[in-house]
């Protein structure tokens, strides 16, 4: 008797098989490409929420080819950026993921690895504007067809932010949105804005920087900027040359990883004029964005569009965590002491939850206590602790050979800046340096001014 259950098991796998060929993927290439060069050519993948796990080249002619690519659905374009080993982008698949989970779309992976991957970095930046009028022209052929210039979104890395301000330019800003995510320095820092992206290319353009002292661009280039951990040495990335290529890559990298945490886990980001005053504290007001408050970095900074079209230009500041999740969850934190004599020095706070804690050390610079007189820090915690039910302090002066100091606190308040609560306070603290202290908080109550 024949088994039948083999041949239906047979068939299945050749579906499979026949539907993965028909899957069309990003281009792989090697070093060699890269090390004779490549001609450019433009590969658009696209992903519906019908086809999320198999791409399908599209026409640049022929729109209507692919029963799944729907004009009047809104448009997101990724395109990536400097492709020196010719490998594909390892951030595609997740990017493609996250976007069509949070809207029903058609996104379009841009391939211009042909193009990118190119030992000589100066031929790649050649190829961005070829890439971008390649793009514009399919642009064009889509609004012909019905699409709406302002439904279309591009998210571009490195080079690819370049190429989404190009065909911004070519269409005169009239895109809706073009998220930059730490759009590449060489050969842009300096020049003039029709030949780097700008503000003026989109409806809507919010920047990140996370490498500004190396391959990524330093200055404002959008409606809002936002440096994380002030655009310059990424938390967990190397420190030293002898980590290999990592140390070169992993802070210009890191921008892709922000954005993509920011669906499940945004950073509210403050608007500050630097980063050594946001560290201080000074900017911890959001009463410009009004009840909306502070913007968040990430997928969701639109809904801030109207208020920061209004402001026109805005820099934002965030600090991250060293791994997933990036988000950190920032306190303002009071102090005001009864010492005679003026102390220098530095607070870690430890917060304790139900099996949970989270600590902050505020030591970027010696904070200056003096009597009567609040002084102001700002905490980041590397996770939100729901409900506190236990505060650790600690004191230290970083002075190993000088007698210990006391902190007498007269009152130490911890406002929470991502929810609105009533602060947390305690009264009446002696801080011996290097000695923890803890305590239970309860909530502030009003003290007449000294």
């Amino acid at each position: 008797m024949f088994p039948w259950h083999y041949l239906a098991l047979l068939l299945l796998i050749t579906v499979h098989i026949c539907k993965a060929q028909d899957c069309d993927t990003f281009t792989d290439l090697d070093v060699s490409h890269a090390f004779l060069g490549t001609n450019l050519d433009i590969r658009l993948l696209l992903y519906t929420r019908e086809n999320g796990s198999c791409g399908k080249l599209l026409s640049h002619t022929n729109l209507t080819a692919h029963p799944h690519f729907n004009l009047s659905r809104p448009t997101t374009f990724i395109i990536h950026g400097y492709r020196p080993t010719g490998s594909p982008p390892m951030w595609v698949e997740n990017i493609r993921e996250m976007v069509l989970e949070r809207e029903d779309l058609n996104l379009i992976v841009v391939d211009w690895n042909y193009g990118a991957a190119n030992l000589n970095y100066f031929k790649a930046v050649a190829n961005t504007h070829l890439a971008a009028d390649n793009l514009t022209v399919f642009i064009k052929l889509m609004e012909t067809q019905g699409a709406s210039l302002s439904s279309i979104h591009m998210i571009g890395v490195s080079l690819g932010a370049h190429i989404s301000g190009f065909v911004g330019a070519n269409l005169v800003g009239s895109i809706g949105r073009i998220t930059a995510l730490d759009p590449a320095g060489p050969q842009f820092t300096g020049t003039t804005p029709k030949d780097r992206l700008d503000s003026s290319d989109a409806q809507f353009v919010d920047v990140l920087h996370t490498d500004i002292d190396a391959l990524g661009f330093r200055e404002p280039l959008g409606h809002i900027d936002f440096y994380a951990n002030g655009g310059t040495d990424q938390p967990g990335c190397p420190k030293t040359i002898f980590s290999g290529g990592s140390y070169f890559k992993c802070d210009h990298q890191r921008s892709v990883l922000l954005y993509l945490d920011s669906v499940t886990c945004a950073s509210k980001a403050f608007p500050c004029s630097s980063y050594k005053d946001f560290m201080d504290g000074n900017c911890l007001s959001c009463e410009k964005f009004g009840e909306a408050g502070c913007p968040v970095f990430g997928h969701d900074v639109i809904r801030w569009k109207d208020i920061l079209l209004r402001l026109r230009h805005t820099k934002t500041f965030f600090n991250t965590n060293a791994v997933h999740p990036f988000c950190m969850t920032n306190y303002r934190v009071d102090v005001l002491i009864w010492n005679e004599e003026e102390r220098y020095g530095y607070i870690t706070i430890k917060l304790h939850g139900i099996n949970e804690e989270a600590e902050a050390t505020i030591d970027h610079s010696a904070a200056k206590f003096q009597k009567f007189t609040e002084t102001k820090l700002f905490a980041h915690f590397e996770k939100d602790i729901g409900s506190v039910k236990k505060v650790t302090v600690t004191f230290s002066t970083g002075n190993v050979f000088k007698p210990k100091y006391k902190l007498r606190v007269l009152r130490l308040r911890l406002t929470h800046l991502e929810r609105v609560e009533r602060p947390l306070c305690r009264y009446d603290i002696l801080l011996k340096e290097n000695k923890e202290v803890t305590f239970r908080p309860i909530v502030c109550e009003e003290l007449s001014n000294f």
